[in-house]
């Protein structure tokens, strides 16, 4: 049985908020500048105290928004952010929105518009809310630099970063470049302690992990008019090395047993090439039409060496695997708007998209006597498909009502050749309905159902080898898309310039969920396990706190809470939804969790042009579950502080401790004699990093 005491925080979160949201109303109003009901808009001069540089910065002050870059994996359409500039979206993928709004400087932003329903007949594309950055027309050219420099209090040097980017015209052309580069290194270093049934610690592992990472990009983003079309473009191109160093000393704790030592020795290339360009152009009187082009190509080489080493440090063992991951998409998408009747708009969207992967791998091992060929079965293969999808929709305005009803439809072909050969088809309808009201600009309830269907991600489909733990990851090319029924009823209520309450309540109806399906007694792949769901509750919210003494302050606190439920193929006994590996900074937000809280402290003197603040994240466990093994990640809470001023010489100074207090990140790895708690317990290991608090430092300036 549960615990209750796991609702506990998430509870008291909501009713601290709501509680807040009482004693802090005010009557100013909401609304910063628009007479639309949809629409609550901020002009720039509400983001003065928060001494923006860019305009990404200013979208991140935006009371009750929360920035989404979108999905990089599903073609155009599904790929999309929540953030437009000047009404339109950028037609890119790997050059995401919060990189291209980092490159315009603030002083070119206008006004930000907060859009949460159908006006000038904008397709938010699936998205409640949108944030539309609205940019200053005939603006003198700007440019704009940073420079930055991380310390690593670990064992880590010094990282160091940089960019500059220019606004201007050409001509009638408008544009925006961007160079940027980053030079430095990262890592972990901690403990292994594993033990065997009863507890006994049998063997200890001291382990340090170093990643030297040199990259640079360029970006480029024009728009123009030729006649009466509207043209954009949008590149970029990436690189990036890195050489990665492991190294692990092995110390038996059982009598006779010698201790011993790896090293692994990691070299990678990654190339990146995005090409984007979209026209839109008003076909007749009510219509407008736009047609988007967009061509990414991938590679990245690898290649690791393991080497293995005796109590007499005598090499034992070489292992080297050589892999090399090309990638490439073409993008065709037409989208139709049609506004012929009176409080109406039809859309229709068409896509086609176009997917290969074709990856190849070559291992070898040699134990003294040369290298011997190890073949890791559904390594070489090549993966294609042709997918195309459409969607027609009609938004119908009644009064404080909005109604919006959808049907869509995707159809696809996934081939595999190589050491896999597999041909299947996919047809999935994708109807969606949503209800937004919206009595006044300080209050909109919203209530949304729809059917998502998960891009799949093609490097599922082919196999690999992990050698820090020792393991193959092996590919599935029967791997179906998974499908979700999302519905969701969320309440928003604004109060003054800054204050906003959002709560979400949401549920989810899962099929062909994507998992680790067990082939063996030892080895699974990444398949589908049957039907799931997931609901739950969250939290959006800002709230000002002058009411209470803090000059200029703000406090703003997200939250999530989510349960989940789908049948362990292993066991077949109901269990959570898998969640992720690994430790990104900082915390994200949305992932399969049980809870997540995110507080964030904000305090800005305008006349004295400083602003300081504090952040906390903590999140629940997450874990892993394959066939004969249970592996959950945790880690304790991740604090962040920064203070930063604009009074001197122009610049914006900005010093940020991150992860101020060095966050435990623990890996529990339950290892089983057969398969998962179906058998008894082989071994336990309990993994210990620490990534090192840091000072980043950075400077930015205008010319």
């Amino acid at each position: 049985m549960k615990s209750n005491s796991r609702y506990s925080i998430p509870l008291c979160i909501y009713l601290i908020a709501f509680s807040i949201s009482v004693f802090s109303q005010t009557n100013e109003p909401a609304n910063m500048g628009e007479d639309d009901t949809q629409i609550v808009s901020y002009p720039a001069s509400f983001f003065e105290r928060y001494q923006p540089s860019t305009a990404l910065e200013i979208v991140n002050q935006v009371p009750g928004f929360i920035l989404n870059d979108g999905d990089s994996e599903r073609g155009f359409g599904g790929s999309v952010g929540n953030v437009l500039i000047n009404d339109r979206r950028p037609s890119a993928k790997q050059d995401p929105p919060s990189q291209i709004l980092s490159r315009i400087p603030a002083s070119l932003v206008e006004r930000v518009e907060l859009i949460r329903g159908q006006v000038r007949n904008i397709d938010l594309q699936g998205f409640s809310v949108v944030a539309n950055v609205i940019i200053l027309e005939d603006a003198e050219a700007a440019a704009r630099w940073e420079s930055a420099m991380r310390y690593n209090f670990s064992v880590f040097p010094v990282t160091w970063s940089g960019g500059v980017s220019v606004s201007d015209k050409w001509g009638d052309i408008e544009f925006n470049a961007g160079l940027s580069g980053r030079t430095g290194s990262s890592g972990d270093a901690g403990t292994d302690d594993e033990f065997d049934p009863t507890g006994t610690l049998t063997e200890s592992i001291i382990e340090s992990f170093i990643n030297k990472a040199d990259s640079g990009s360029g970006n480029l983003n024009a728009s123009t008019w030729f006649g009466e079309t509207f043209v954009q473009l949008n590149s970029e191109l990436f690189f990036e090395k890195r050489d990665m160093h492991r190294s692990t000393h092995i110390f038996p704790q059982s009598p006779g047993e010698s201790q011993s030592r790896e090293t692994i020795d990691g070299d990678s290339n990654l190339y990146r090439f995005e090409l984007g360009m979209d026209a839109e152009r008003l076909l007749q009187t009510d219509l407008m039409g736009k047609a988007i082009f967009l061509f990414s190509y991938r590679d990245f080489e690898r290649v690791n060496d393991e080497l293995n080493f005796n109590s007499s440090n005598l090499e034992v063992l070489q292992k080297i695997a050589d892999e090399d991951t090309e990638t490439s998409e073409i993008i065709s998408r037409l989208e139709f708007d049609w506004v012929r009747w009176e409080d109406h708009t039809l859309q229709a969207n068409f896509e086609v998209a176009y997917n290969v992967l074709d990856n190849s791998l070559a291992q070898t091992e040699d134990t003294g006597t040369g290298p011997v060929e190890r073949v890791v079965p559904g390594a070489n293969s090549k993966v294609k498909e042709i997918r195309g999808d459409f969607e027609v929709q009609d938004t119908w305005t009644l009064g404080a009502f909005e109604l919006e009803l959808g049907l869509g439809g995707e159809v696809s072909k996934i081939s595999q050749s190589g050491d896999a050969v597999e041909e299947r088809d996919f047809f999935f309808i994708k109807p969606l309905a949503n209800l937004t009201y919206s009595p006044n600009q300080q209050t909109q309830t919203r209530v949304r159902l729809f059917r998502e269907v998960a891009q799949l991600d093609f490097n599922d489909f082919v196999s690999t080898v992990v050698f820090e733990d020792d393991e193959r990851a092996l590919g599935n090319p029967n791997l179906r898309p998974e499908t979700t029924w999302i519905s969701e009823a969320s309440h928003e209520r604004r109060f003054g310039e800054v204050g906003v309450v959002t709560v979400t309540a949401f549920h989810h109806w899962i099929s062909d969920v994507q998992d680790l399906l067990p082939v063996t007694e030892e080895d699974e792949v990444p398949g589908n396990i049957g039907n799931g769901r997931r609901w739950g509750l969250e939290l959006e919210s800002a709230f000002p706190l002058d009411w209470i003494g803090l000059e200029g302050s703000r406090l703003d606190i997200q939250t999530r809470w989510q349960d989940s439920s789908v049948t362990d193929p292993v066991t077949n006994q109901k269990r959570v939804l898998t969640s992720s590996r690994g430790y990104p900074k900082p915390l994200p937000f949305r992932d399969e969790l049980e809870f997540i809280i995110i507080a964030k402290f904000r305090q800005d003197f305008k006349d004295a042009r400083v602003s300081w603040g504090i952040e906390g994240r903590e999140r629940s466990s997450r874990p892993i579950f394959r066939v004969d093994e249970l592996e959950v990640f945790n880690e304790t809470t991740e604090v962040n502080a920064f203070i930063e001023t604009t009074r001197y010489w122009d610049l914006k100074i900005r010093l940020e401790g991150q992860d101020v207090l060095n966050f435990n990140q623990w890996r529990n790895r339950t290892f089983f004699t057969g398969r998962r708690d179906l058998t008894p317990v082989q071994s336990r290991m309990r993994i210990l990093r620490h990534d090192g608090a840091r000072l980043y430092l950075s400077v930015s300036g205008n010319f």
